[in-house]
Parts: C-alpha cells; structure tokens; sequence
C-alpha cells in the first residue's frame, strides 16, 4: 500500500493538495494521512517560563475541528478513509520524522497560484521543502482542478540512470496507466552551440538506454530549445495535453531556478498542472 502525506494549514491551497491525494488514493491502493505541524514552541509565555495553555488549547480545539470537518467532507464525497497526524514540530522537522520511520512514499502539498497567492506562507514552505525531503513531493497549484494524468513529461538535463529514480517515476506513471515522454531542454542564448548536438546525442541514447533497461518500449523523447525555459515549457505542455511534470532535483538545478522565478514571477508553468519533484541523492 502506498503511504501519502499531505501537509495542510486547512487553507484552500492545502485543500487542492488534499483533493489530488484523495483522488488518487480512490484509483489505487493508497492510505492518505493528512499532517498539521503546529509549532508549540511558537506559544510560550512572555516571560518564556512555559505555554500559555489557555492559547495553546484552544489551537488544538480548533485543529481538532479542522481535522474532523475535512474527513467528514471527504468520507462525505469520496468515500475514502484518511488519517490524520499532528506534530508539534516544524513542517521541516515532522516531514523528516515522518522519513525516519518510513512512512511516506510521496508528500503531496500545494502552492502557489495567482493574484497574490504566491505570496502566501504555505506556498513558501512548499518550495523550501523541494530539495531537502528526501521523498518525493508532488507540487499541486492553487487553480488546478484534478484530472487523471495520462501523459507525464520528464524533463531533465542530467539524464538519470540511478534505477531507485527510474523505477520511482515509471511506477507512479503505471499506478496512473499514464504515458512518459522524456525531455531536454537547450538555452539557445546560455549554453554554447555544441550543447545542442550534445542533448540531442545524449537525449537519443537515453531513450535507448530507457528502452532496454526498463522495458518501457512506448517512450519518446522531446528536445525543447528556446532562450526562455518557462514559456517553452508551458507552450508545450499546452499543445501536448501533459498532465504533469517530473523532475530531479539538485542544489543548483534548472528546478531551482524555477521556483525561485515562480515566488515573484505569477506567469510560471506551475501554477497549471502537478509538479513531481525528486531529490538526487547526495
């Protein structure tokens, strides 16, 4: 059975998230855990001596409440079973609590949309998060209304054959009975001329190597060149029909580059469809 965390603050960018879990978890065999971090240490006296119990308890009746009334409306209109999970740690440290004991398989969380809401404190956490978890995270936007994906690009520029990574995206692709396209993208303007005969030499020979070591015999390959990484692939992702997004990511990476852009740049791709982000070893 597969494990999915989905941090929330009950707010309607977490719901997004926890709609695209429930959903998913009603095609397959999934347990869904809805996780609060409330930060306890936040609620000390003035004096810093102890809590201050009256607020302290009056912030777990209210999240108390919160818990309940969402997996009323979910057993209400989807018929699923979720758990919840409070923490009185930081969402940083109750996801890598969760890593120690094993029970997350994917961590399924919104972000940012329009007219502000890139703005807001838990589409920050969102993109803090990718990169440090070491489980995969699903980025959900604001103003994404769930569809079963049928067609997921993986998109990278490093050409990853660690198998834990590959097995990881094919599975989920299989869990979804959706199609993988891999594709590579060449900055016309930043990278030198030879880099682009060198992605298209290297993106021919991954699809070989995808082909033969993972019997994944359907997969095709995109080279995407452009001097504007974000509306290439947002153009491509609209002419495809791509459902979402996979990529890895590195300290430094074009991911990186692109959530950084996305917290002050309200045109970025994401706020269209899912974001599959995986950390790189190392």
């Amino acid at each position: 059975m597969k494990k999915i965390i989905v941090p929330t603050d009950f707010s309607p960018t977490a719901e997004k998230a926890q709609n695209f879990a429930v959903q998913s978890a009603k095609l397959f065999d999934a347990e869904v855990t809805l996780l609060h971090a409330f930060e306890i240490e936040k609620f000390t006296t003035a004096d810093y001596t102890g809590y201050d119990n009256d607020l302290v308890k009056k912030m777990m009746d209210q999240i108390e409440k919160s818990f309940n009334k969402a997996k009323q409306y979910i057993a209400d209109m989807d018929d699923v079973e979720v758990k919840t999970h409070l923490s009185s740690y930081s969402l940083n440290t109750s996801i890598k609590e969760i890593e120690k004991e094993n029970q997350a398989d994917l961590i399924v969380m919104g972000t940012i949309g329009q007219g502000g809401i890139g703005r807001s404190l838990w589409g920050t956490r969102t993109s803090s998060l990718i990169g440090k978890a070491k489980t995969p995270i699903m980025v959900i936007p604001y103003n994404y209304t769930w569809k079963k994906p049928s067609k997921i690009l993986f998109l990278t520029n490093k050409f990853e054959k660690d198998p834990e990574i590959l097995n990881y995206i094919f599975e989920w692709a299989g869990l979804y009975t959706a199609n993988v396209e891999v594709g590579v993208f060449t900055d016309v303007d930043g990278d030198k001329a030879e880099k682009f005969f060198e992605n298209k030499e290297k993106l021919e020979e991954y699809e070989s190597f995808i082909k033969e070591e993972f019997y994944e015999k359907s997969i095709v390959s995109q080279h995407l060149v452009s001097d504007e990484f974000e509306d290439t692939l947002n153009e491509y992702i609209q002419e495809n029909e791509v459902d979402m997004v996979v990529m890895v990511t590195y300290p430094r990476g074009i991911l990186s580059r692109l959530f950084n852009k996305s917290l002050t740049k309200e045109m970025s791709y994401n706020t269209q469809i899912p974001l599959l982000a995986i950390s790189a070893k190392g």
